[in-house]
């Protein structure tokens, strides 16, 4: 009897993703709250058939010179920058991604970002904690959603569930997209620096390519309006955070709010290592969550188990969902977020 394939699952999943395997595959499963290190993924993969990759893994051409056997890279992620799939397809491994079940929670937690940086929820919140509260002040005046322009960078998939969220906040959202895009009744489609220029609120929904690297950088804050806010659901790297915390001590920006940071984006060899200081200074404008996109409980399980059966599909020769390269051939084009 042959051999059941082996798979390496990089961080701690759910017991209905390894319970998918069960009778079909071997797996190793990380069952720590910490990821496991490069080296740690590349030794374990020396003898895998598939790997469920996650935001915390670096899969490049060395990597996978260590990993002979391995068939299939199932992404438990929607942007996928942080694997080489140029050089998986030449090694025929087919890589796959979860590219629809991010999209909403991620929507949605850009819209509670622009609510509390816009109304100084977490300024509020911290304020009660440490200073106590003794009844309303005249402070903390914020700006809100209603009557203001929402610029949109990105109308991908992230960019209009955002767009559509925004619909029942009486504001005006203009939106840029490197592609063409069909504007709608509550959308218009401008250029990348009118977006800039005319926002009041400018929130991210671009992937992550050599293209978009620090898109918004010292350069395009310099554009937007003195006083805007700034919110990243998106990629770190999309950012540059020292330029974002210059423009805040210099008032340029009004807040920054973000789910993502440039230190995540390993696959980048000059990316920063850690949060500016700046930024997470007590008192800062801003309002920084732990990467908690699709932090949602039913989302993460849909997620892995859609991973979970396009690395199942892949090894037992079927088309994977979620293909995002022909193996042995030149990968597709990773497209909007």
């Amino acid at each position: 009897m042959a051999e059941l394939p082996l798979i390496i699952l990089t961080n701690r999943v759910f017991p209905e993703t390894q319970a998918a395997f069960d009778g079909i595959a071997r797996i190793v499963s990380n069952e720590r709250s910490e990821p496991w290190s490069y080296d740690e993924v590349a030794e374990r993969c020396r003898d895998a058939a598939g790997l469920m990759a996650f935001m915390t893994d670096r899969i490049d051409h060395a990597f996978l010179e260590r990993c002979p056997n391995l068939k299939v890279i199932g992404a438990a992620l929607k942007g996928y920058d942080n694997i080489d799939v140029e050089a998986a397809s030449k090694r025929g491994i087919q890589v796959t991604i979860v590219p629809d079940l991010l999209t909403e929670p991620t929507a949605e937690l850009a819209i509670g970002l622009m609510i509390a940086l816009s109304r100084n929820i977490l300024l509020g919140d911290t304020g009660i904690r440490t200073s106590g509260f003794q009844g309303w002040r005249p402070r903390l005046y914020g700006t809100g959603l209603s009557g203001s322009t929402v610029g949109i960078i990105g109308f991908g998939q992230v960019g209009r569930a955002i767009a559509r969220r925004l619909s029942g906040f009486n504001c005006r959202i203009v939106a840029f997209d490197p592609r063409p895009f069909d504007a709608c009744a509550d959308v218009e489609a401008m250029a990348f620096g009118d977006v800039l220029e005319r926002a009041d609120i400018v929130v991210l929904g671009v992937p992550l390519t050599s293209a978009t690297a620090g898109l918004i950088n010292a350069e395009a804050i310099g554009r937007m309006r003195r006083g805007a806010l700034l919110i990243n659901p998106a990629r770190g790297s999309l950012v540059d955070e020292a330029a974002v915390a210059d423009a805040l001590e210099s008032g340029h920006l009004a807040g920054y709010a973000a789910d993502v940071f440039e230190f995540e984006d390993w696959a980048l060899p000059h990316r920063a290592k850690t949060i500016d200081a700046r930024l997470t200074a007590p008192g800062a404008r801003t309002v920084l969550t732990p990467h908690i996109g699709s932090a949602v409980g039913s989302v993460r399980r849909q997620i892995e188990l859609s991973a979970a059966t396009s690395i199942l599909d892949a090894l037992a020769g079927k088309e994977p969902a979620g293909a995002v390269n022909t193996p042995s051939h030149t990968p597709r084009n990773a497209g909007s977020a």
